[in-house]
């Protein structure tokens, strides 16, 4: 039991645990137009090390450089320079919502060419688009790779992924999203997991705390709050009352399992109907073993290599048909698969089965 629960992780809630969950409205909605914004750019890394772009092989990185140097003043028109120490990157950031212009923010800085590391590198002044094409930012700094590389005359060994970094606090605002969170007299509070049960306790839980109707379920992941019938001076102040406020989530009943890493993950309203289960193995080996043929000394003949190969397939023996009663809980269905004597990855073969024999009552869901 303990060598199959330190392979594979599985969490679940203890029985009675559910009312006393309670988690905060805020981690369970989205505020409808309180999001953030996607911004990308293109942009030039300078300083490396020798260990930039070769511009042969991206063209695009001389071209850029060539129209950093020409806006600077410097005329580069006709001129051959094949420098090392600069690299193109993709720059990506999120404007967080109510981002005011002069603030700061992270951005990622990503390789697209064949540079092999953006370690000391400076970025270059780079604008930051939106989906509408508009300049929100402009990120200049020193990056911070996330990994190392050396390399000799006969070996070289990358540590993490050098040709990504980050800036911390890398971009200023230049221009704000327009959103007036003051002037609504709704909202929509958007569920990140659309339950029916959940949507209706958080529709109850408002309600309760205002002593009156302002809040009124849409369907599974859509409440919908009526800030005018709050009574409070702004929506901001509605909000700011409504977002600490807990209730008691449900979930449906689901199993993930990842083949990758043999992780399986399962919900505590996962059941198993009477069900029996049997596991077997089969290993195959195969193994070459040639021979070599020499013709005998002074004869008319040459060597030739003759093949061999033995093929054996044995099935292992298991502790044979187990069966799992009706109703079964996840701690039982660890249990019965356990006395199987079964691996990570044999368990999520079992679980696909029980699956497609309709007695797992969940959501199954592989990654």
């Amino acid at each position: 039991m303990k060598a199959l629960l330190a392979a594979v992780l599985v969490l679940f809630l203890l029985p009675g645990m559910a009312l006393a969950n309670q988690i905060r409205i805020k981690d369970l909605v989205e505020f409808d137009g309180v999001r953030g914004n996607d911004l990308v750019g293109y942009g030039l890394v300078v300083g490396l090390n020798g260990s930039g772009d070769g511009l042969r092989n991206a063209p695009f990185t001389e071209d850029i450089m060539a129209s950093i140097l020409e806006r600077l003043g410097v005329n580069v028109t006709g001129e051959q320079f094949r420098p090392r120490n600069v690299a193109a990157v993709m720059v990506t950031a999120t404007l967080p919502p109510f981002a005011r212009a002069g603030a700061r923010i992270d951005v990622n800085v990503s390789a697209i060419g064949d540079a092999s590391s953006l370690l000391g590198g400076t970025l270059v002044m780079t604008p930051l688009n939106g989906a509408d094409g508009q300049i929100y930012a402009v990120a200049q700094g020193s990056v911070i790779a996330g990994g190392a590389s050396a390399e000799g005359d006969g070996a070289s060994v990358v540590q993490g992924v050098p040709t990504a970094g980050t800036i911390p606090a890398g971009a200023r605002v230049e221009q704000e999203v327009d959103f007036e969170l003051d002037s609504l007299s709704a909202m929509r509070l958007g569920l990140r997991n659309p339950d029916l049960t959940t949507a209706a306790r958080i529709e109850q839980v408002i309600n309760a705390e205002f002593q009156r109707g302002v809040a009124r379920m849409r369907d599974p992941g859509t409440v919908m709050l009526d800030i005018a019938a709050t009574g409070m001076s702004s929506p901001a102040h509605a909000l700011a009352r409504i977002e600490n406020l807990r209730v008691s989530p449900e979930t449906r009943a689901r199993v993930v399992v990842d083949h990758r890493s043999g992780t399986i993950v399962m919900g505590e309203d996962v059941r198993i109907s009477r069900v029996a289960v049997a596991q077997g193995s089969l290993t195959l080996r195969i193994e070459e073993a040639p021979l070599v043929s020499q013709p005998n000394p002074f004869a008319d003949g040459e060597t030739v290599v003759v093949p061999r190969t033995r093929v054996d397939v044995e099935e292992q023996e298991r502790a044979g048909l187990a069966e799992i009663d009706g109703g079964t809980s996840l701690s039982e269905v660890v249990a019965g698969l356990n006395a199987l004597g079964v691996s990570p990855r044999e368990m999520i073969d079992i679980l696909k089965s029980v699956s497609a024999a309709g007695a797992l009552h969940a959501e199954f869901v592989v990654r």
